[in-house]
């Protein structure tokens, strides 16, 4: 590319001469007929074609004469207008008369005539609209450039502005090419665009982003001993920005410093864009400081240009500094560069630096788009700032910022991932107040929200009010309702939802599957998972890393480690990464299966592949040591753990615990204890439950009482669960006086006494044979809807335990009467007693209306007294 250097010294006549118009003669009234014009044969007709356009006559009436009507050419035209080059205005009003109501089809020449001869008249806007009209005939460049060109030197016109017409016309159509193709043709006839038209046409380059053409053509500009403007610099400096040519786009600034051409800011803001662009802000900011000393001052833009550039480099701190210096200086940031900035804010993560922002752009008017108030709502919403949320919200309607479907729809997801479901129906409600219209992805929130709340029903409600609106459900509609009829158990609703799915053509997901799996392999029913877990390959649907760790985990359960195991070979194969929730069923599988020898070895060959286990795997595998006895294998594996970087958690030490009780190893027990202290882990409730519930049952009082004590002193607060397990060891040991005492303790508090822990009291006194107080304290249980078949059974077992199968059988026939049901252990428990009474068929009674009761009597429990019975009876002597 020429520099500006090599022109800077050269005479500019050309240019003066082209740049304004010059007349090379003046109109007269009507162009002066010629002596050779009289020889014309049509000379005679085209004097009476001027003179109709020029008389009072009606052209429609002067022109359907047949004798002018069937002789009227094209080129009688383009003579009429060359003699009224005087009147343009009644030249294009025969002109379009013509054409609109007389078909006339006007040749390109008269076009050209008229142009130049309405730019010659100053009327640039219907020359323009004339030229349009030119163009849509599809000429070629070159043909319509030489009619421009021979109407030109025919008609000697004063202007060679029509040219320029064309040039921008060319630009505006989008064929800029053919634009240059004209500029080039007008510099070889020696005629010249203006410096206005060539800046169009630079311009025109840069919109369709050939840079390279801009470069060019501004050579041959300046070659041409054109003097180039402020709009052609700009032009040339943003192509070599765009080129990533700063070092030239720096001494072109530097040559029009040097008094060639005016300065303003936009020359500037141009570079600092293209800096900015190229990720080259401190150059940028260089540039900027740089102003003053120039006379000039950063401008709005060069502000947001700056603004804009910092969030490109992550600078997002000094992008806050420019903001704030705009301002104070009286300018109010750009919608562009607010939203930029705190769209960069929110995706680092820098949430509450967002919402500050919004609320500083907000004092001086200006708020960002509906996509960055939403995205922001959503970082919000998904960080828990909810109440930032909803006051963003709020002021969203306050800056007159109408939410839109997508707005709502965030906002009714975050509160029923909270579980706030009235909260997101209101919203649901405002939806239709703000008349936005509905789309299926808040119908969706709360569906899922509801099934995590196990309210299928609700779920249902929604679904089909979805459908009545005419909304189709989706892929994750049908996945999250799937998802709670198998939570429920409700496998018959979860395969037609699935049926109904697929007949609708909605191609079932991978979440789809494992949904229903999971609830097949919670339920137990492996085969019926295996069945659709293959059904699902078949389907091309591939298995994640949760599909397969569900399967797993349902094998391990079901004690099938072989499939288990063959199913993590495939999932390997697969390319997909096994983790911990793969590893621990596995682990706790082995140990189920007693191989617990075979889970150490399993955890060694993970971890001698790198592969990271957490207090879950290690957890399963104490626990399977625990189980069978060896506890010194389970400390010793502990110590492995915490060597291989996994800290021991509570529930770790609540394994080994509970072990060292298993094998009333006290030693052992208090110094777990300490080394908890030791590592700031406090026992919870459930541990010292579980302690205490250990020892209540082997009789070991004092201890659990011991353990109330530390624990009510750590600040550990009992439940219901620990007063119970406590009582019952106090009633079997017979502390009596002592168990009533914690009892009323739980009346006192906000604790309530369950039907467990009454029956302590209840199991006490009818092994103690004290019925009356048991019945007391069942009746008690009844009129406080504690009492149940267990309560029941307690006090029958008493009665019948000192032969009072009457009163047994009394309170057998009133349990429906209070809505409770007998189950096999109340009838077994009567029909021993008359089988050790004799009274065989008392039981058989018993064991009909048993049967009647829809109750399958049990071999072991039913069965037995009725056989002893019968076995006594036959061995008696024939004549008894």
């Amino acid at each position: 590319m020429k520099t500006p250097h090599s022109h800077s010294h050269r005479h500019i006549s050309k240019l003066i001469f082209y740049n304004k118009p010059k007349l090379f003669c003046n109109f007269r009234p009507s162009m002066k007929i010629q002596d050779n014009d009289e020889k014309d044969p049509d000379f005679q007709f085209v004097a009476t074609l001027a003179h109709i356009l020029r008389g009072k006559q009606s052209w429609k009436i002067a022109l359907n004469d047949p004798l002018i009507s069937k002789k009227l050419q094209p080129h009688h035209i383009e003579k009429v207008l060359m003699l009224s080059l005087n009147d343009s205005r009644l030249a294009l009003r025969f002109f379009n008369f013509l054409g609109l109501h007389k078909n006339f089809t006007h040749s390109t020449m008269s076009f050209c005539i008229l142009i130049h001869s309405l730019v010659n008249s100053k009327l640039h806007w219907p020359a323009s609209s004339l030229l349009q009209t030119l163009l849509v005939r599809g000429l070629d460049p070159r043909e319509v450039f030489e009619a421009l060109l021979n109407s030109f030197k025919n008609c000697k016109f004063g202007s060679s502005l029509g040219f320029d017409l064309l040039v921008q016309s060319y630009v505006q159509n989008k064929r800029v090419f053919d634009g240059v193709l004209v500029f080039r043709l007008m510099k070889e006839c020696n005629l010249m665009p203006e410096v206005r038209t060539l800046s169009a046409l630079l311009n025109g380059l840069l919109r369709i982003r050939r840079f390279n053409d801009v470069l060019m053509l501004f050579d041959e500009i300046v070659s041409a001993d054109v003097k180039p403007d402020a709009y052609v610099y700009t032009a040339v400096i943003r192509s070599l920005c765009e080129l990533k040519d700063f070092d030239k786009a720096k001494e072109m600034i530097r040559w029009m410093e040097s008094g060639e051409c005016e300065l303003s800011v936009v020359i500037y803001n141009v570079l600092i864009h293209g800096l900015c662009k190229s990720r080259r802000f401190s150059e940028a900011v260089a540039v900027k400081n740089g102003l003053v000393k120039k006379g000039l001052k950063a401008d709005l833009v060069t502000y947001c240009t700056l603004v804009i550039g910092t969030c490109k480099v992550q600078e997002f701190e000094f992008g806050v500094r420019i903001l704030d210096e705009m301002i104070e200086l009286g300018f109010v940031p750009s919608e562009a560069a607010v939203t930029a900035l705190i769209e960069g804010l929110r995706s680092k993560g820098r949430i509450n630096d967002a919402f500050n922002l919004v609320n500083n752009a907000w004092r001086v008017g200006v708020a960002p788009n509906l996509f960055v108030y939403n995205s922001l709502l959503n970082s919000l919403c998904k960080v828990g700032k909810f109440e930032e949320a909803e006051l963003l919200f709020k002021k969203m309607g306050g800056k007159g910022l109408c939410a839109n479907d997508i707005t709502y729809s965030i906002l009714i997801d975050s509160f029923c991932r909270r579980g706030e479901m009235d909260t997101a129906i209101t919203f649901l409600d405002k939806m239709t107040e703000a008349r936005v219209n509905f789309t299926v992805y808040p119908f969706n929130s709360i569906i899922n929200g509801y099934c995590k709340l196990r309210n299928v029903n609700a779920a249902k409600y929604f679904f089909d009010e979805m459908t009545d609106k005419g909304l189709t459900p989706t892929v994750v509609t049908y996945t999250s309702l799937i998802t709670g009829y198998c939570n429920e158990g409700d496998f018959h609703k979860a395969f037609r939802l699935y049926h109904e799915m697929t007949g609708k053509g909605i191609a079932p997901n991978t979440y789809t599957f494992t949904a229903i799996i999971t609830g097949l392999c919670r339920a137990g029913m492996m085969v019926e998972a295996t069945r659709l877990f293959d059904e699902m390959k078949e389907r091309n649907v591939m298995p994640n890393e949760v599909t397969y760790n569900v399967m797993i985990d349902g094998h391990c359960t079901g004690g099938n480690t072989f499939k288990a195991f063959k199913l993590l070979d495939e999932m390997v194969e697969k390319g997909l990464v096994p983790d911990t929730y793969t590893y621990r069923p596995l682990i706790a599988g082995l140990c189920s299966a007693g191989r617990v020898s075979d889970a150490k070895e399993f955890i060694d060959e993970l971890h001698k592949g790198h592969r990271k286990l957490n207090e879950m795997c290690y957890g399963a595998l104490l626990h399977g040591y625990c189980k069978e006895g060896r506890l010194r294998d389970a400390v010793s594996s502990c110590r492995d753990m915490v060597a291989r970087g996994v800290d021991m958690d509570l529930v770790c030490y609540s394994i080994l615990i509970d072990g060292t009780m298993r094998e009333h190893d006290t030693r052992t027990l208090f110094g777990l204890l300490k080394e908890m202290h030791s590592h700031e882990l406090r026992p919870d409730n459930v541990l010292y439950t579980n302690m205490i519930d250990r020892h209540s049952k082997v009789g070991n009082v004092k201890e659990a009482l011991g353990l109330w004590d530390i624990m009510v002193d750590e600040g550990c607060v009992p439940n219901i669960i620990t007063y119970t397990a406590l009582i019952n060891g106090l009633c079997k040991a017979g502390f009596m006086d002592k168990a009533e005492l914690l009892c009323k303790e739980i009346l006192a508090g906000n604790e309530a006494p369950n039907h467990i822990t009454y029956g302590c009291f209840l199991d006490r006194l009818t092994r103690d044979g004290d019925m009356e107080k048991a019945e007391q304290l069942h009746n008690a249980m009844l009129k406080g809807l504690s009492a149940n078949t267990v309560s029941y059974n307690i006090l029958i077992r008493g009665f019948c335990k000192l032969g009072k199968i009457r009163e047994a059988t009394k309170l057998l026939n009133g349990m429906t009467d209070n809505g409770i049901f007998p189950d096999c252990i109340t009838y077994s428990t009567i029909m021993y007693e008359h089988c050790k009474s004799g009274e065989l068929l008392k039981a058989f009674e018993l064991r009909d209306e048993m049967i009647r009761r829809g109750m399958k009597p049990s071999q072991i429990t039913d069965y037995a007294p009725i056989h002893r019975a019968e076995l006594k009876i036959s061995s008696l002597p024939a004549d008894t």
